[in-house]
């Protein structure tokens, strides 16, 4: 129902504003109150690089060529979009749940969950302890998406110094809560705020707030009738998977009601699912099933719907054999980067980067950067690039440097990933 949620929302009137609002340091200070604290988080992360670099990141298919195939900038668009309507809708802080959905993927490895689970393959160690937190075996990018916008990103204050964007822990906490791909119905925030760095792995702890929700509701909505848009486009779904398609869609919404429309709007374009329709009966739908006693669902045949379509791109679009052909490719790309760089640890600690990669000059050059910005490699350089970051990774650590080359990897976008791997093998 409209405004239902509106004693929940999270603003000066709720109980636990001051503790959502509250940030670590300082980036610096407008001295004006133009925007409220969620709009300088969703600006800081619009301008931060690790954004930017969304634009060529996989969301499902790899490197696309054709510019209208979904990169994982425009999944972003799309979460942030539903999460928009819903909470106006209900009544919540609309500027929280964009500025969680802008920045929910900004830690996302190159080549999608390909890429993910290729980085997570190569930690054989565990992750470095000098980030000041008790820090996960494994990779995966709702606690990276954290990591960036905790000690990756910067951006330059009046004086030109770059410092961290220093988000609330409402933002903070919606980044690496935000796993929309779990079933389940009956979303609602946890009770206690925490160290969000104690949390293990995703999809163990709801967001602290109802906007936290909203963003990992809306990721769920946003991703799944535009993959199987985007399969149709890549003739991905063969005759077979199509029909298999639209029986799902009958068995499951048949055809009464916003139902019909649905069904109607698949079979006068040829296709079981239409996206933008998909998505709006899928709003509709949450809004009218959800409240806070029983927190954020859908109607029954609809949530049925939404596993149905996950099963169905599961079994003909992500294990599809073409994509299947491109994580070999992925998997070969990555592992020759980190391999090269594991490579380089004694010219780092020696501090000598300068003279090695000659053959592969963009990953010397960026990867020195690296170096200089986020380890004590070369602390004058650092002063003199105005870099205002911590010492976050231990570099005379065989551990703490494997850190480092794994998340220098991370940031990467598809095309940086392959134009780098693309030097080394040149001879």
């Amino acid at each position: 129902m409209k405004d239902s949620f509106v004693s929940v929302r999270m603003d000066e009137n709720h109980p636990d504003w001051e503790q959502c609002i509250k940030r670590e340091n300082s980036l610096y200070e407008r001295g004006n109150g133009i925007r409220s604290e969620f709009e300088r988080d969703y600006t800081r992360i619009l301008h931060s690089e690790s954004y930017r670099r969304l634009k060529y990141k996989t969301q499902v298919f790899f490197a696309p060529q054709n510019d209208h195939i979904c990169t994982r900038i425009e999944h972003v668009g799309h979460v942030a979009s539903v999460s928009r309507t819903i909470a106006r809708h209900l009544g919540l802080n609309q500027e929280l749940t964009e500025a969680i959905a802008l920045g929910h993927d900004i830690g996302h490895a190159p080549f999608g969950h390909t890429g993910e689970n290729i980085l997570n393959s190569l930690m054989s160690i565990s992750m470095s302890q000098n980030e000041g937190h008790n820090a996960p075996r494994k990779f995966w990018h709702e606690r990276n998406s954290l990591f960036f916008a905790d000690f990756i990103d910067t951006l330059a204050d009046p004086d030109g110094n770059e410092k961290n964007l220093d988000l609330t822990y409402a933002v903070r906490d919606g980044l690496i809560c935000h796993c929309g791909e779990i079933d389940e119905q009956g979303v609602k925030p946890r009770n206690e705020a925490m160290d969000l760095y104690k949390i293990r792995r995703p999809g163990i702890f709801s967001p602290y707030t109802w906007e936290g929700c909203v963003v990992k509701v809306s990721d769920k909505i946003a991703f799944l009738g535009r993959d199987i848009e985007d399969a149709n486009t890549y003739h991905i779904l063969d005759d077979t998977s199509t029909r298999e398609l639209r029986e799902i869609v009958s068995s499951t919404l048949g055809f009464n009601g916003k139902n019909e429309r649905t069904q109607d709007a698949a079979q006068r374009s040829g296709r079981a699912v239409n996206t933008t329709t998909l998505i709006n009966d899928l709003i509709v739908d949450l809004c009218e099933n959800s409240s806070i006693e029983k927190g954020f669902c859908f109607s029954e045949r609809y949530f049925n719907f939404l596993k149905e379509l996950k099963t169905f791109c599961s079994s003909f679009i992500y294990k599809n054999w073409r994509l299947e052909k491109f994580s070999q490719y992925a998997r070969t790309v990555l592992e020759c980067l980190y391999d090269t760089l594991m490579k380089t640890s004694v010219y780092a600690r020696n501090r000598t980067m300068h003279s090695c990669l000659n053959f592969a000059r963009e990953l010397n050059g960026t990867f020195t950067d690296w170096l200089i910005k986020y380890t004590a490699y070369d602390p004058a350089e650092k002063e003199r690039r105005h870099y205002r970051t911590k010492e976050i990774f231990d570099i005379e650590s065989n551990e703490g440097y494997e850190k480092c080359v794994i998340e220098y990897i991370s940031g990467m976008t598809d095309r940086f990933a392959i134009k780098t791997f693309e030097e080394i093998i040149s001879l």
